[in-house]
């Protein structure tokens, strides 16, 4: 999975985070969410981390799920109800990627866990100045059963359509957990 390997990315980047470095290294930011709503569950396991966390789901789903109705990019608040963020690890398909940044960010304070990477490119300038805060996460396992980590870095984003300064960089939480 990623720009440097020869292995065939999963259909609609179905890679479960399985890694529980994601959910440590973004909890310390999780102050005041209490509910959130996970809209690419896949197989659920970044929700069961998140849940034993001590978060509560009020709405999961995943863009594969058999009832096709269920589009992440058509829900509204209405649909989420009173939840205080969107928690996922969305498809890193930009143009899916970027269309669900400005979709959830409308919905409910917004963190996306994808590629380090991006914010360093062209691509995001539209998108970090409503993004407060960029968790460096560093790479991460995403297949079961592997010894082998992703070879790209990631990071949790956070976007909030309320806000315009762009983003502060947080990785000291990392040399305490690596």
């Amino acid at each position: 999975m990623g720009k440097r390997s020869e292995f065939a990315r999963r259909p609609m980047d179905a890679y479960q985070t399985i890694d529980p470095k994601a959910v440590e290294r973004l909890r310390p930011y999780l102050r005041g969410v209490r509910f959130y709503a996970e809209p690419c569950r896949g197989e659920g396991r970044l929700e069961r981390q998140l849940n034993n966390a001590g978060l509560v789901c009020l709405w999961s789903s995943d863009i594969a799920d058999i009832d096709p109705s269920i589009d992440a990019l058509s829900l509204t608040a209405e649909d989420l109800g009173a939840v205080d963020a969107i928690i996922t690890n969305p498809p890193w398909s930009r143009p899916i990627l970027h269309r669900m940044i400005l979709h959830f960010q409308k919905i409910a304070p917004t963190w996306l866990l994808f590629d380090a990477d991006w914010a360093h490119t062209g691509q995001a300038a539209p998108y970090l100045s409503q993004c407060s805060h960029i968790v460096s996460v560093g790479r991460l396992k995403w297949i079961e059963g592997t010894k082998q980590t992703g070879k790209d870095n990631c990071a949790w984003y956070h976007f909030d359509a309320n806000h315009t300064a762009g983003p502060r960089f947080c990785w000291a939480e990392m040399a305490v957990a690596a």
